[in-house]
């Protein structure tokens, strides 16, 4: 008995190494096709086996096939408390969220960032653009939970990633228990369609801003798709008369805090205020210096209000 103990023991530390090495720093990448439910509980076995600093420390890629497309995801931490991370606009794990990856408290938190079709390393497919492409995002999101046999999660999302979990907290209650979001809008105004076309051209970004978009997608890639996301969102403006997913609100269930950055130029205080009526006892919280991209710029103060409430919203109501 206690010969083939050590021996399946042996047998998933040598195959996590394959994931890991001692210098995890430099992901590595797992595929799995077998659609086997075991597939994230292994994985996770077999990465308790590494010493603490090598489990937390490391980051590893993955792809899985979700609904006939190759998802890439990422995951680092081994805490009971998973978090996935869902990206901007065009965005990724990487360029999106690489100071939540590294610095969070990987001791109770286990972290999973993913790409959503079309954007990051998960391409192919290139990204497509229906009415409702944000609704499909999240669709994704909750079969990927669903076949990592994850039975609940706290949800992270920036932008984009913001509204695409909103929605899928709406839609799948008894997975999403809590859910922060910043830079996020249930809606799209005649004065935000007017922005966004302003930023149509990448040529008018700054070096900072187009740098990671360019170095992640090529020139050709990113700037067709920049436009087709400004068009995409013509189209909620059009033809859902910019409702994006108002009326996803009231069924919201988890606990919910909202991050808006006082300076952000893409996302007008009306947006936030409007989710914090419309979402049942949710908290907003505002950065004053924050702008767009307040969790990177403000990483250390923004890892702490997330990790702060999550430790808050797991508490017990009190009955006083």
């Amino acid at each position: 008995m206690m010969s083939r103990a050590l021996h399946t023991r042996s047998s998933l530390f040598m195959a996590l190494r394959t994931l890991s090495k001692q210098n995890t720093q430099q992901a590595k990448c797992m595929h799995s096709d077998s659609g086997d439910p075991r597939f994230y509980s292994l994985l996770r076995q077999g990465n308790a086996m590494l010493l603490d600093e090598q489990r937390r420390s490391g980051i590893l890629s993955h792809k899985i096939t979700v609904n006939g497309v190759r998802i890439h995801f990422e995951t680092t931490g081994d805490g009971p408390h998973n978090i996935l991370l869902l990206p901007g606009a065009l965005g990724s794990s990487r360029t999106d969220f690489s100071k939540q990856l590294s610095d969070l408290n990987k001791r109770d938190y286990t972290l999973i960032a993913f790409d959503p079709r079309g954007y990051g390393k998960s391409i192919p497919p290139k990204r497509t653009w229906p009415l409702e492409f944000l609704q499909r995002d999240a669709d994704d999101a909750n079969s990927l939970c669903m076949k990592l046999g994850l039975k609940t999660v706290s949800v992270m999302g920036w932008s984009d990633g913001g509204i695409t979990g909103m929605i899928l907290a709406a839609r799948n209650p008894d997975l999403v228990k809590n859910l922060i979001i910043w830079g996020a809008n249930a809606y799209v105004t005649e004065n935000d369609m007017k922005l966004f076309y302003s930023m149509r051209d990448i040529n008018s970004w700054s070096e900072a801003m187009r740098s990671p978009f360019m170095a992640l997608y090529g020139e050709e890639y990113f700037r067709q798709q920049w436009s087709n996301w400004v068009d995409a969102y013509q189209a909620y403006y059009d033809k859902r008369s910019g409702d994006i997913c108002k009326d996803d609100l009231k069924h919201i269930k988890a606990k919910t805090l909202i991050i808006h950055g006082i300076k952000d130029p893409l996302v007008p205080l009306e947006h936030p205020d409007y989710l914090h009526h419309n979402i049942k006892g949710s908290r907003l919280y505002m950065l004053p210096e924050g702008k767009h991209n307040l969790h990177i710029r403000y990483y250390r103060e923004f890892n702490f209000l997330v990790e702060n409430f999550l430790r808050s919203a797991s508490k017990p109501a009190s009955h006083l």
